[in-house]
């Protein structure tokens, strides 16, 4: 446990998956979901600071890190949002908090979106972090969007093409992602860093996390668009980073005030993983947003 230390580590077994997480601290309950294609040791230097207030719980998204990985059905439904927030709910259950307050970077603030739009009483604020709506982000696709964010065309092409040209190619596609930011890899630590190749190494994580992207362009997007005529209504805080292409290709309090009542938020100055590249400013927003509202 180097990465989080006193946490401690569970596998909980939800209806559709098994999930791997780490738990420390004490106070309000605070789930954090990482993004692709981390695991749940993105949280690692922050994690700690909130455990002084707050009992963290740090998850592995099913398809992630340890946590089981089936295999995709046809239509994706196994790695839509919805099933995916659902496994997150079962947990905090059997954790014992019936509501607490939720944060997602990525894929993680995709399926918290979900979370708080299928379970929204027992979210008590969401924070979601360098991204748009996933209907927005589709609908408003362009040249430019489409070329920043290739990777989201190229992993929803039918199986198993994806998955048999990622093979092999584990380190180098897991670093480039991660540290093609400004100052590349210097802000992610060696630990993690292997963390996430190790986890992306298994061919099954490969297939699941493919899914997750193929479910978010079909099924994912059903569901939002059956929604849009209900906005969410828990407080909501909006983090993004200056140097990414949320900043340059949305407006992110706009977009998001499309589906939320209340919602705040500002630019740092980082690129896309704003918990590591600018960890002391992610938590002191955090903790802020959470003061105002436990």
């Amino acid at each position: 446990m180097a990465l989080f230390p006193g946490f401690k580590r569970r596998r909980i077994r939800t209806s559709g998956a098994t999930i791997n997480l780490v738990t420390g601290g004490d106070g309000p309950p605070l789930l954090l979901l990482h993004g692709y294609p981390e695991t749940h040791a993105m949280w690692h230097k922050i994690a700690p600071q909130l455990a002084r207030d707050y009992t963290v719980v740090c998850a592995d998204l099913r398809g992630y890190g340890d946590s089981s990985k089936p295999k995709g059905l046809p239509d994706h439904s196994n790695y839509s949002k919805r099933a995916m927030a659902q496994d997150m709910v079962e947990v905090m259950s059997a954790l014992g908090h019936h509501s607490f307050h939720l944060a997602g970077h990525d894929r993680g603030a995709r399926v918290a979106h979900r979370l708080a739009r299928d379970h929204g009483k027992r979210v008590t604020t969401l924070t979601v972090l360098d991204i748009s709506p996933t209907l927005k982000m589709y609908d408003s696709t362009n040249k430019a969007f489409a070329s920043a964010y290739y990777h989201w065309f190229f992993l929803i092409q039918k199986p198993p093409l994806p998955e048999q040209l990622l093979a092999g190619h584990v380190p180098h596609y897991i670093l480039g992602r991660i540290g093609r930011g400004k100052g590349g890899l210097k802000h992610f630590s060696a630990a993690a860093q292997h963390e996430y190749v190790r986890c992306f190494r298994d061919p099954r994580t490969i297939h699941a996390t493919c899914e997750d992207y193929r479910a978010s362009a079909t099924i994912d997007l059903q569901h939002d668009r059956r929604d849009l005529n209900k906005k969410l209504r828990m407080p909501m805080m909006v983090l993004w980073g200056k140097q990414g292409v949320i900043e340059r290709m949305f407006k992110p309090l706009r977009d998001w005030r499309e589906v939320a009542r209340d919602v705040r938020g500002r630019a740092l100055d980082c690129g896309h993983f704003l918990p590591e590249e600018a960890p002391q400013d992610v938590l002191l927003e955090i903790r802020r947003f959470l003061r105002q509202h436990s």
